[in-house]
């Protein structure tokens, strides 16, 4: 005697609960012989759910045997549980879990892709079912504009592509009206009649009572198992299927292929269908990229013209820093850079303006909108040091950092693209900065220091507030000093670095103006060399960890589809392929879009006459363009191996 199609021996299923377990399924012995319609019955929480997701491979048993036409299941790698549910299983869901961005036909040709079926006979095979199904006049509809009814069609659609011999339909009646749940329930009888085996798990009676057999499952446990008189079957609602076309066996390359273009196709949806947050999400590496291009080209320039931009700092303001100098590895570990030394340097009369500065990085949110920024603690004098005008609102005061208020400034950057509602005003909103809720009191134009323009986001906080909320340190990143316009700035560091190397007992710190930076250069052309490439390194990894940051927040919204493309078939190398993709190509168009950048950039400093052309070295070029695909596998690789290896059952309850 053949042995049934599926076969369960004590059977079980046990999940951690606190310190113990919680056994959902206990000991099940069952079989099912082909070409059976069975519904199993049971209350919510009965374990029938359960029992279904382990039959359709989904989930693995924690003891017993699961025997598919023979085939031990718990001995299956993952991507063989794949194949099986690929080859063997179609599923057709309560929710109908149909992905958005895709119309009725897309949906239904998905299996066949992971399947290896070529365009054109997957989508041949689609069109026959969804017109065999009443659907062919909707082929082009998205999920968003067919009723549950229709849904659910798409759905059945989707299981009967790859020709599956087993359905397992998960209260496929429950989120619909009687009528629809009535057309469904006729589907269902017509394909068993074909041959087919179709199991249905539902709650409702009279959906088991067009079974030919209802299994009872209680606290786990089968209760009854009872078969089921029917009257004969009425005329076939639906139109035969024709047999399923399977081809020759494809070329293994061809069908990777085929995969690849889906992955790549799926991305492009996803990019498009949330582009202020993949354009947010580039950002990082447009400015990374178009820093790398220009600085490049600047050094190609005039020597002169380098000198003058590092000048843009300002002549007269001092920043101390720990350490002996820059690239000293041991500064992180000097915590004598104090509010102390703050204070006294404040008190001296070549001091013009005095604040202590303390720095972070973290997600600015305001309303749907996100972006990484650049969190400055800072104290009440910062924007006088460093000569920020105040465009709305007001500064904070000294009041506000004993206080460690949580009043936030922020620069034109962060306004523009927290705030852009028409005509919407920042002042008195609050936004978020991680989970820390901050009010903005002011607006300053965006600091024009340093090496050219700066696109960053800036957020601007009592210093005391980013200490406590933010770096939980006391320690200072620097102190930024003004020198009053009668002294002279050599001799105002001259009389830091004598203040502070008695306060400190050694000289573990060292006091960066512009004579020294011009000096510097000046003397070696190696050291620019060497800052170029951190600033360049910098502004990369920065943008990296923005792509990789955005990319799992993608991942978690995304789970209900990735869980959908597991119960049809995907393998874990499909999945993490999708998200790959994805990573890579929001840096390679975010590479050509700073690429664009740089050389808009190039544009416009010819236009304004300066008398200096930017020279641009292909080599530059090229070297971003690698970058960024190097970026987007480094820094996407984990969130799509964290999608490739979530459990498809958890992954489908989220969807």
């Amino acid at each position: 005697m053949a042995e049934p199609l599926i076969v369960l021996e004590g059977l079980r299923r046990e999940f951690p609960a606190g310190e113990g377990t919680l056994t959902v399924l206990k000991d099940i012995d069952l079989t099912i012989a082909e070409g059976e319609m069975v519904a199993i019955v049971g209350a919510s929480g009965s374990g029938k759910s359960t029992l279904m997701n382990i039959l359709g491979c989904l989930d693995r048993p924690s003891a017993g045997s699961y025997r598919v036409s023979g085939r031990e299941v718990g001995a299956l790698e993952t991507d063989a549980l794949a194949a099986l549910r690929r080859e063997h299983f179609g599923f057709i869901f309560q929710r109908y879990h149909l992905l958005s961005e895709l119309t009725a036909l897309g949906n239904v040709e998905i299996p066949a892709i992971y399947a290896g079926r070529s365009a054109e006979e997957r989508q041949e095979r689609a069109a026959a079912l969804l017109a065999r199904l009443g659907m062919e006049e909707r082929a082009g509809h998205r999920p968003g504009q067919l009723s549950g009814g229709q849904q659910q069609r798409v759905s059945i659609a989707r299981a009967l592509v790859n020709d599956a011999n087993v359905i397992l339909a998960d209260e496929p009646t429950g989120a619909l009206d009687t009528q629809s749940g009535e057309e469904v329930l006729r589907i269902l009888e017509e394909l068993n009649r074909e041959g087919r085996t179709v199991i249905v798990v539902t709650h409702d009676m009279a959906v088991a009572a067009r079974a030919q057999r209802i299994i009872e499952i209680r606290d786990g446990e089968i209760l009854s198992d009872r078969k089921v008189e029917r009257s004969a079957p009425g005329e076939a609602e639906i139109a035969p299927e024709a047999a399923a076309p399977r081809g020759a066996a494809r070329n293994r390359a061809a069908a990777a292929a085929d995969r690849f273009r889906e992955a790549f196709r799926m991305a492009l949806l996803s990019m498009q269908a949330h582009r202020l947050r993949t354009f947010l999400t580039m950002l990082g590496i447009i400015i990374g990229i178009a820093s790398v291009v220009c600085v490049v080209a600047l050094g190609a320039g005039s020597r002169q013209q380098v000198l003058a931009n590092i000048s843009s700092l300002g002549t007269n303001t001092l920043e101390i820093f720990p350490g002996k100098d820059f690239g000293d590895l041991r500064s992180g570990r000097i915590t004598t850079l104090v509010v102390g030394d703050a204070t006294a340097l404040e008190a001296q009369p070549y001091a013009a303006a005095v604040t202590p500065t303390v720095s972070t990085s973290s997600t600015a949110r305001f309303g749907a909108t996100e972006a990484s920024a650049l969190i400055n603690g800072v104290g009440a004098q910062y924007f006088e040091a460093k000569g920020l005008g105040l465009l709305e609102g007001r500064l904070f005061d000294q009041e506000s950092v004993t206080a460690r208020g949580q009043d936030a400034v922020i620069d034109t950057n962060t306004r523009d693209t927290l705030f852009t509602a028409p005509g919407e005003s920042a002042i008195g909103q609050v936004i978020l900065l991680g989970a820390t809720p901050v009010r903005v009191v002011g607006v300053v134009s965006a600091s024009q220091g340093g090496f050219g323009a700066s696109n960053n986001l800036s957020v601007y906080l009592p210093y005391t507030t980013v200490q406590t909320r933010f770096t939980g340190d006391s320690t200072l990143r620097s102190i930024t000093l003004r020198v009053a316009d009668d002294t002279s700035p050599d001799l105002a560091a001259q009389s830091v670095t004598a203040l502070l190397t008695q306060r400190h007992g050694t000289k573990d710190f060292f006091i960066l103006n512009t004579d020294d930076i011009r000096a510097t250069i000046t003397a070696t052309t190696d050291t620019l060399t060497l800052l170029i490439a951190a600033i360049a390194l910098i502004s990369l990894l920065v943008g990296g960890i923005g792509v990789m940051n955005i990319m799992l927040v993608s991942v978690s919204e995304r789970v209900g589809e990735i869980g959908v493309r597991m119960a049809v078939g995907a393998r874990q190398g499909d999945i993490l392929q999708q998200f790959l993709i994805e990573a890579v190509l929001v840096c390679l168009i975010g590479g050509g879009l700073g690429i664009g950048l740089a050389l808009g950039f190039g544009v416009l400093f010819d236009m304004a006459g300066t008398g200096f052309t930017l020279i641009y070295s292909e080599a530059s070029i090229v070297m971003a363009v690698v970058s960024s695909s190097l970026i987007g596998i480094a820094f996407g690789y984990l969130p799509a191996r964290n999608a490739s290896r979530l459990d498809p059952v958890a992954a489908l309850s989220r969807n």
